[in-house]
């Protein structure tokens, strides 16, 4: 290790001791081993071969002292040549014992990041649908990225160079102080040198870095932001292309400035501090000499001393910075455990059961439902505030009962955000009821397993989400062992096998992010065909057709038909004509059904259902007539 290396050594150490720092807890440390315990066996391999190369690094310097020695004493050229040949053996081991523990740290650090990744990963998974809808997807991903790479650091860069450099240092301290107690202590009187700017430049280096870093992130934001298909649509719609433009130039030439600061910075540090080593090592030879001309030191021992000094500066500078480099690691840790600490609401029994065999009827009993508050599905962190919102668990559901008979279908019907997606909700379980009880087959979802749920119940919403994959893909989704022919089958019976034969990579076709390569009428009749893939016995349709023409309505009323013979359902409609084949439409307003009974039996009650209805009719009337007409007016007139 030369004297440059050591400058930049120092400058790394320093930066890193700049970042925020927070206290820990002795139960972080009890989780972290915890979580290296599977790994011990590597680690201490690691630990050993690290420390043997420590040694090996002493021992160098120390033979070539001994070569000089042995060349001004004018022995056999055997004995020079042995302790040449010594040294190679020391260089071939220590490249060896490099490669090996370069292998074990990367398999620890890549094994603690799998196992991070993984367990949070699977953890995020159970967390309820509240959680995503508080959670900033961005600062989520950044925990298992960044923060699982920042605990990983603990095993891979900071254990090994805590363990070596100790051992180096002892080992170099006592060497050199038995060759010359006084160049060792000029060395140490010269290591503030070393240190204390490295220290005073990491600080401005921090910041400069950190500021650039917010700048990236706010340019990630943006390009995250606008490069999605909503938000490009939007920005062409009613944003200014100009502006976008020059607020991210803006950005990225304020990080092109950070960046040559910061490249200059770092070579000025340098570029003195190596000087300031040459000048050291001066010192060495120059005492060193003084020494040996007085007979007070052989000549191979100013050699040693000077390849020992960079062994003393570099294991110092590094082991001043040590102890927040652990402790930035341990709030890496800390950030990832936040996440595992954060309890699912949803949890399943021990003893949970499977749905029935058989058909399945949907109970709803006196059930009271109010939306979790923040404090009990999301973090701060997470959701880039300084403090969670407190409000909610206002009950917005107020005693619903009502029974969906094996076959039936049920339809909700109200004014929007009277709880009708809410009670849908509630049916797969992705949220609990605080009171009464939400039965399939007659059976609580809360004694169910989550897979007989899954298993059980296929749900359409009125956004049907698409993930950025081939239409085969997501249609394997509901059921991975489907073949080619159940596959087209399903498309078949949503009508939209003919649109997908007619495309060039058929159902290798990639649908974009979020399905937005296809129309809105196309990407519901997908998700359609994935119901019946997934053949459940119960069916949920969230507001299905809600946003469609009237074309593409009329399909997927076609492929709904399919999908709901002889299964039970609930139907939650905006458009009353959809549901006036239900065997029971229930009111939802405020939380409560105000109103149940058949379409014609809702209708003579002369109700609120009766009041949609007409308002619906004669909405639909008056659009009918202006556009007939519109039809009727002459070219010129329009």
């Amino acid at each position: 290790m030369d004297m440059e290396v050591t400058a930049w050594h120092s400058l790394h150490s320093a930066l890193n001791a700049q970042q925020d720092r927070r206290p820990f807890s002795r139960s972080t440390l009890r989780r972290v081993a915890a979580f290296a315990r599977p790994h011990r066996r590597s680690l201490t391999w690691f630990l050993v071969l690290s420390t043997v190369t420590a040694v090996l690094a002493v021992a160098t310097p120390l033979l070539a002292g001994r070569v000089v020695d042995a060349i001004d004493g004018g022995e056999a050229a055997g004995t020079v040549l042995k302790l040449a040949g010594l040294i190679a053996a020391i260089a071939l081991a220590e490249a060896g014992l490099g490669l090996l523990t370069r292998w074990l740290s990367a398999s620890l650090g890549e094994g603690l990041i799998l196992d991070l990744r993984t367990t949070v990963y699977d953890h995020v998974q159970r967390m309820p649908v509240a959680f995503f809808t508080r959670t900033r997807t961005g600062a989520l991903v950044s925990r298992l990225n960044n923060d699982v790479i920042g605990a990983q650091r603990a095993f891979s860069d900071t254990l090994s160079s805590v363990v070596g450099n100790i051992v180096t240092l002892l080992l170099t301290l006592v060497v050199m102080l038995s060759l010359s107690w006084q160049i060792t202590l000029i060395a140490l009187v010269l290591l503030p040198v070393f240190v204390l700017p490295a220290r005073r430049v990491g600080r401005r280096l921090a910041g400069l870095r950190r500021e650039a870093s917010d700048h990236n992130a706010a340019m990630g934001t943006q390009m995250t932001e606008r490069f999605s298909a909503p938000g490009a649509t939007l920005v062409k719609l009613f944003g200014r292309p100009a502006r976008e433009s020059a607020e991210f130039a803006a950005r990225a030439s304020r990080v092109r400035d950070i960046g040559v600061r910061t490249a200059m910075v770092q070579t000025y540090f340098v570029t003195a501090l190596t000087l300031v080593s040459a000048l050291a090592l001066a010192v060495v030879y120059g005492l060193g000499g003084f020494l040996a001309l007085r007979g007070h030191l052989e000549t191979g021992a100013i050699v040693s001393l000077a390849l020992l000094l960079t062994r003393l500066y570099a294991p110092l500078t590094a082991l001043s910075g040590a102890h927040t480099e652990v402790m930035s690691a341990l709030v890496s840790f800390e950030r990832v455990f936040e996440v595992l600490d954060l309890k699912p609401l949803i949890e399943q029994k021990p003893d949970a059961r499977t749905v029935p065999d058989g058909p399945v009827a949907v109970e709803f009993d006196s059930v009271r439902f109010g939306y979790p508050s923040a404090d009990k599905v999301s973090l701060a962190s997470l959701e880039e505030v300084a403090t969670l919102d407190t409000r909610g668990g206002a009950e917005v559901l107020h005693d619903v009962s009502f029974r969906a008979e094996p076959g039936q279908m049920v339809a909700l019907v109200g004014s929007s955000g009277a709880g009708k997606s809410t009670i849908a909700q509630l049916l797969p379980r992705l949220y609990d009821a605080d009171t009464g009880a939400v039965r399939l087959g007659g059976v609580d979802v809360r004694d169910l397993t989550a897979d007989s749920i899954r298993d059980t119940l296929g749900m359409v919403t009125q956004d049907g989400h698409l993930f950025h994959d081939t239409i085969r893909e997501n249609l394997l989704l509901a059921r991975p062992t489907a073949d080619e022919e159940e596959l087209w089958d399903a498309l078949r019976r949503s009508r939209l096998d003919g649109l997908i034969a007619s495309l060039p990579d058929g159902l290798d076709t990639v649908v974009g992010e979020r399905g937005y390569r296809l129309s809105g009428g196309e990407r519901q009749r997908l998700t359609i065909a994935r119901l019946l893939l997934a053949r459940p016995r119960v069916v949920i349709l969230d507001e299905a057709t809600a946003h469609l023409d009237n074309t593409s309505e009329a399909a997927v009323q076609e492929a709904l038909a399919e999908a709901l013979e002889g299964r039970t359902s609930v139907v939650i409609a905006h458009r009353l004509s959809t549901v006036r084949a239900a065997d029971l439409i229930l009111v939802v307003e405020d939380g409560r059904i105000v109103e149940r009974g058949t379409h014609d039996a809702l209708l003579a009650a002369g109700g609120r259902y009766e009041e949609l209805y007409r308002t619906q009719f004669e909405q639909a009337l008056t659009s009918a007539g202006r556009a007939a007409r519109g039809a009727g007016e002459p070219a010129s007139a329009r």
